[in-house]
């Protein structure tokens, strides 16, 4: 356990740098979703909404940067970024099941993030509660 807890940094700097990346889409929203998902949009609205998704996948990334590099804010923001990430998972696993092909590798990748994160906070609480 002291393993994950030594090398969470590590996992929270690749997967934050992976999930920033989804920033561009504020500047090409309709490449980051045919990246993402294989489809493409016409319209002012669907555009808000790309841009703002990409945003806040981009938040995502950047507050699991931090988190990374500031011992005190690595809970709350392995955590933030879990919850993020489970229901990005959950919805696509629900909702979005004919887009697994495309976005398959972003939900492998969460997955492993999720699983990870979990151990980490597991063992950080074991941690606690033996010392």
């Amino acid at each position: 356990m002291d393993f994950i807890i030594k090398n969470i940094k590590w996992v929270m700097l690749v997967s934050g740098v992976l999930t920033f990346i989804m920033v561009y889409g504020l500047f090409a929203p309709e490449a980051a979703l045919e990246s993402m998902f294989g489809v493409s949009f016409k319209g002012t609205l669907e555009s808000i909404i790309v841009r703002s998704w990409c945003a806040l996948v981009g938040l995502i990334g950047a507050i699991l940067i931090y988190g990374a590099l500031n011992d005190k804010s690595r809970v709350f923001s392995i955590s933030v970024a879990t919850v993020s990430k489970v229901i990005f998972v959950s919805l696509v696993m629900i909702y979005g099941q004919e887009f697994l092909g495309k976005a398959g590798p972003a939900i492998a990748m969460d997955c492993v993030t999720i699983a990870l994160a979990a151990l980490y906070l597991v063992a950080l609480r074991v941690k606690q509660l033996t010392a």
